[in-house]
């Protein structure tokens, strides 16, 4: 196959090939753009360098959004998992979460047949140490051979290995990834733009041969018998699964851990940068919770291709030998034979507070950053960010309106809000938590919420939207069919009702019938016929199930949304100077100039800023006091 292209002219320039850098290029290039993917080894494309899993609590969200956005992250985990298993599934709908264990081998080479089988794609195993502005705009790149590439905009993906330094005990060496080399010079490069750079630290468990495990004193943790999928679209792959396995740390682990703490780089103040709040490394957590006499740790397969178990749980920056003998006081580990060491790495990344929700920078037009550059944790957290920033890459060299997607459109719009909004002090993890519209924001619905923006973007086709119109009007039809469906007492039916519920003497809605607590769909088909006979799929009957018994909680939520529009009505002034106004607080007038917000919404919800004052500029700005 030959390619004709100007040499090293590109219209999008994506430095990074991990799960943002895969959503950026892959959205770029199906939007007609001509792509460069720079990576630091194009064997290691979209490498799961931590856990082997996608999705989870808020994440199964986020992997539903970026596949009714366009993207391909759901595409690549239902093509290669090991086990499918739904979280919280016994709780509400809110924090129901879809999980994968991953075939990290298969999912790394989906990803990278999708990347080398795009025509507008040119890859290249290089690193990129400069970026070249004028006007502060951008206009190009260079990589550590001297190679110049012109370029109308860039996409920095970088992970952990902008100035990436791993520990293992006291020892240290430069690397982004154990095996991989660092990214150097970007960082000082960044600086002469004016882009400030911290520090972050994250870590990863030890892989030990699963040879050498006996499973037998272990607990078996099974994936589901009926299998969700993570993307909307049909045909997902039916694949033989396999369990995970739980095992608990002990006294012993404990104490082992407590007598070393003085070789832990971490105690030692060698690491500067802040860790993940939610998943803290063991040496962590047994100081921190010392009242525990136990943690769990997970064992987890790799692959089927590999001999490599992850140990979930087990992070650690202790030194090789530590680790040993930490890892065989776990039962079933006993024998353990550990394949490669766990390691804590510190690298740069760049505070979200100097991008706009566009992902863009405030200081260089066309640069735009995504993934854990930006301060996050996580492989979703990271394909999100890198799929919006990749659409917006593309909206920038058109001169089109900008993707920023609100609070209550998604949770992909409430993570870049709370980057770009809050003071970020440590690696970003999303959480249903964080969302105030959550009962709205559910990964059932992620499809409703988002495909008419992807549609309209251009990243979802005629085919598939046509599809997803009809799987809306079946989900209304059979709702008001459901309303009107009268359930009239007869002995079969409060017979059937006596197992779940209380027998009804009279008729009665299905939909009246389905708010009981522990009625669902399933139930209704058992009792009439003519619903069974529809033959609703899984994924059409769970979200008429949920929108009809949580009707009041919706409409509820939906009118929080209608509030907080509100404020969203009001826009700020760019370029205004906050220290002109009277009446509103120093530590506000900091602060407002520093993010710059671009409506009362966002600016109400900056660290430190007062109730008081959002009232003072919404006086001004509706009188118009404000220019």
């Amino acid at each position: 196959m030959s390619f004709n292209y100007l040499e090293n002219e590109y219209d999008v320039i994506v430095v990074g090939g991990g799960h943002a850098g895969c959503e950026a290029v892959l959205a770029c290039a199906k939007l007609g753009m001509k792509v460069l993917l720079c990576t630091l080894d194009v064997k290691n494309i979209a490498l799961q360098p931590c856990n082997p899993a996608i999705g989870g609590p808020a994440k199964s969200t986020l992997v539903r959004e970026i596949d009714a956005l366009g993207g391909v992250m759901g595409l690549a985990a239902d093509a290669t998992y090991l086990q499918m298993k739904v979280l919280n599934s016994s709780k509400g709908p809110a924090v129901r979460a879809l999980r994968a264990q991953s075939d990290k081998v298969e999912y790394s080479n989906f990803m990278r047949n999708l990347i080398e089988s795009n025509p507008n794609i040119y890859l290249k195993q290089c690193c990129i140490t400069e970026l070249i502005a004028e006007n502060n705009e951008i206009t190009g790149a260079i990589d550590e051979f001297g190679v110049k590439y012109k370029t109308r905009a860039v996409v920095l993906t970088t992970g952990t290995s902008l100035e990436g330094r791993i520990f293992v005990g006291l020892k240290s060496f430069s690397a982004g990834r154990l095996g991989e080399k660092a990214a150097i010079g970007l960082s000082d490069s960044l600086h002469k733009l004016g882009i400030e750079t911290k520090k972050l630290k994250t870590g990863t468990p030890a892989r030990v041969d699963k040879r050498t495990i006996d499973y037998s004193k272990m607990t078996i943790q099974p994936g589901d018998s009926e299998l969700s999928f993570f993307s909307f679209q049909p045909n997902r792959p039916i694949r033989k699964t396999y369990p995970c396995y739980l095992t608990r740390t002990n006294e012993l682990t404990h104490k082992i851990i407590r007598e070393n703490l003085d070789k832990s780089p971490m105690y030692q103040g060698l690491i500067h940068g802040v860790g993940p709040r939610y998943c803290p490394s063991i040496e962590d957590k047994v100081v921190r919770f010392d009242q525990n006499p136990s943690h769990h740790i997970f064992i987890e397969p790799e692959g089927l291709g590999t001999y490599e178990t992850y140990i979930q749980g087990f992070s650690t920056s202790l030194p090789y030998d530590v680790q040993e003998k930490m890892l065989r006081t776990l039962p079933g580990l006993e024998n353990a034979h550990m394949i490669k060491p766990a390691y804590a790495v510190e690298y740069d990344y760049v505070p979200a507070l100097q991008t706009t929700h566009s992902l863009m920078s405030k200081k260089i037009k066309g640069l735009f950053f995504g993934g854990q550059i930006n301060g996050t944790s996580g492989y979703e957290e990271a394909a999100a960010q890198g799929l919006v920033a990749g659409i917006n890459a593309f909206n920038y060299i058109n001169g089109s309106d900008m993707l920023e997607l609100s609070r209550s459109s998604s949770y992909t719009g409430t993570l870049i809000d709370d980057l770009v909004t809050k003071d970020i002090q440590d690696p970003y993890r999303m959480l249903t938590s964080r969302s105030e519209y959550r009962l709205l924001l559910r990964q059932d619905n992620a499809d409703e919420r988002l495909t008419p923006i992807g549609h309209k973007i251009g990243l979802i086709d005629d085919v598939q939207f046509e599809r997803f119109n009809k799987k809306q009007e079946l989900i209304n039809s059979q709702k008001t069919r459901l309303e009107n469906l009268k359930i009239t007492p007869s002995e079969k039916t409060n017979e059937i009702l006596a197992k779940y519920s209380e027998h009804i003497d009279r008729g009665i809605r299905a939909s009246e019938l389905l708010k009981r607590p522990n009625i669902n769909y399933k139930v209704i088909e058992e009792i009439d016929a003519d619903t069974k006979e529809l033959n609703i799929s899984k994924d059409v009957y769970e979200q008429i199930e949920i929108i009809i018994k949580y009707d009041g909680y919706l409409k509820r939520q939906q009118m929080q949304v209608e509030q907080g529009s509100k404020l969203e009505k009001f826009k700020i002034p760019e370029g205004i100077d906050y220290y002109k106004i009277d009446h509103i607080s120093s530590e506000t007038k900091d602060k407002l100039s520093k993010i710059r917000p671009k409506d009362l919404a966002q600016a109400s919800r900056i660290g430190g800023i007062k109730p008081a004052d959002i009232s003072i500029l919404m006086v001004l700005l509706d009188r118009h006091q404000i220019r």
